[in-house]
């Protein structure tokens, strides 16, 4: 019966160490995954062009921005001519530049403009002529596109007009 005992006890030894071997085995912390490289900050020229079939010449916004928000307030060379006053016209692009890899990104952008339009007439002073009110009107495109770089990409097109966008990478 001595043996007996004495051999289960071998046993109950051995079958703890198991235990025991196999708990630590599965407790072991996996070794993390090796980090990816840092990607190399770039510059991004976006250039907003629009061909007006009225006019000869095509008309653009380009600024120079990296990854990120952007924004862009800045007026227009033509004027409004309200009561013998010049009013200007104001534009705007702002958005945000995300990139995909070296050769896609997304473009989440608006593109407006606001101008002054008439909207009555008020009688003058004897000797003087009628005085118009205006007011300012804002219009725009406001849209997400998926750009390759590069490569210009219509995002607005009529009988009257085109909107092309271009994002590319800038040379340093």
């Amino acid at each position: 019966m001595a043996d007996t005992t004495s051999m289960n006890m071998k046993i109950l030894r051995l079958l703890t160490l198991l235990l025991l071997a196999a708990i630590t085995i599965n407790a072991q912390v996996p070794s993390p995954r090796p980090a990816e490289p840092a990607k190399e900050p770039v510059n991004y020229v976006i250039r907003v062009e629009w061909k007006d079939t009225n006019k000869p010449a095509n008309r653009h916004l380009e600024i120079l921005t990296a990854e990120g928000q952007f924004n862009l307030d800045t007026v227009q060379k033509n004027t409004v001519k309200i009561n013998n006053n010049d009013i200007p016209v104001t534009l705007r692009m702002s958005g945000n530049l995300s990139a995909f890899n070296a050769e896609k990104g997304k473009l989440q952008l608006f593109l407006g403009r606001t101008f002054p339009y008439v909207t009555g007439t008020l009688s003058g002073s004897i000797g003087s002529g009628a005085t118009s009110t205006y007011q300012q009107m804002s219009t725009g495109l406001n849209n997400t596109f998926v750009v390759k770089f590069g490569q210009p990409l219509v995002i607005q097109s009529d009988e009257d007009s085109e909107i092309t966008v271009l994002v590319k990478r800038a040379e340093n």
